[in-house]
């Protein structure tokens, strides 16, 4: 979406009432399900995988469910007034409080499930001292614009391109956690030239980012993983795990651990995944050969 797009969008949004961008919202979710068959696609193969014993029309019915679920975040990622009045309900929320408190640090890994850029509002709201992790996409625009607005409400993003490997940006969050803050990465989306390991999903390979359990490994702080789904209209769920730690006894250790880490992530992804089908927002290829070939 262009910025000139974008404010007209929110200026009529504000004067009509949140029903125009709901309305508008569901048709372009509607246009990428029939327009962009590739997508479509990715995530047949990802609902196949999921819900192994059913039929194509009912994998095909949580593509259309997935797409247009994927609204709810529209209205409250892109209109500010709607997603100040979002409610959330809080589940493992201590073990956050009990890392800044002790001035341990955490790692939070976040998922392209639910609605995690809201969730990462509120952790701000609360007064959690917390670092973003963010890819920047060539020639973005709302994104940026977006970008911009978290830092302004004080949450301090660090931004990569796509072919950017700079190891000041590693420092700045080592730092951070030195300090007893939040660190929060993606953990299941490769971003450019981005390092990885290879875990198994739901009976397939995927690549994994390894960079949030190499920092847990490095800086022996705990990662935590981090889910948020829609309960109702409005009303969102924020699940955080118990930290663990990523421990390896000599550097021959290292890769071992970090890929145990790794599908220890993959495990709780998978789980999160059955309990809540259609809050899975990944829309890009994830899924890679089966495990068992």
């Amino acid at each position: 979406m262009k910025k000139m797009t974008y404010k007209v969008v929110l200026f009529l949004s504000h004067k009509l009432g949140l029903w125009f961008f709901q309305t508008l919202s569901w048709f372009i979710a509607t246009g990428y399900f029939f327009l962009f068959p590739a997508r479509v696609a990715d995530s047949l193969k990802f609902y196949r995988a999921l819900f192994a014993g059913r039929g194509f029309f009912y994998h095909l019915y949580c593509v259309w469910k997935q797409f247009h679920n994927f609204t709810g975040v529209y209205v409250h990622r892109f209109i500010p007034w709607a997603g100040e009045e979002a409610e959330f309900n809080r589940e493992g929320w201590e073990y956050l409080d009990c890392a800044v408190a002790n001035k341990t640090g955490a790692i939070v890994v976040m998922s392209h499930i639910g609605n995690w850029e809201l969730a990462a509002q509120r952790l701000n709201r609360k007064g959690l001292p917390i670092m973003l992790y963010l890819g920047a996409k060539h020639k973005e625009e709302v994104e940026k614009l977006q970008k911009d607005q978290l830092a302004e409400a004080g949450i301090r993003v660090v931004t990569t391109g796509e072919k950017e490997k700079s190891p000041f940006a590693l420092l700045e969050g080592i730092n951070f956690l030195r300090e007893g803050g939040i660190v929060s990465m993606t953990g299941d989306r490769l971003w450019g030239e981005q390092t990885y390991v290879t875990v198994d999903f739901l009976g397939h390979e995927v690549r994994l980012p390894d960079t949030p359990h190499l920092f847990a490994l490095m800086t022996g702080v705990p990662l935590l993983t981090f889910f948020v789904y829609q309960e109702a209209e409005g009303i969102y769920h924020i699940k955080v795990s118990p930290g663990r730690k990523v421990h390896a006894a000599t550097r021959a250790d290292r890769k071992k651990a970090v890929l145990e880490s790794a599908q220890s992530y993959a495990d709780d992804l998978a789980r999160f995944a059955r309990a809540h089908p259609f809050e899975w927002h990944h829309f890009e290829p994830f899924l890679g050969k089966k495990t068992n070939q």
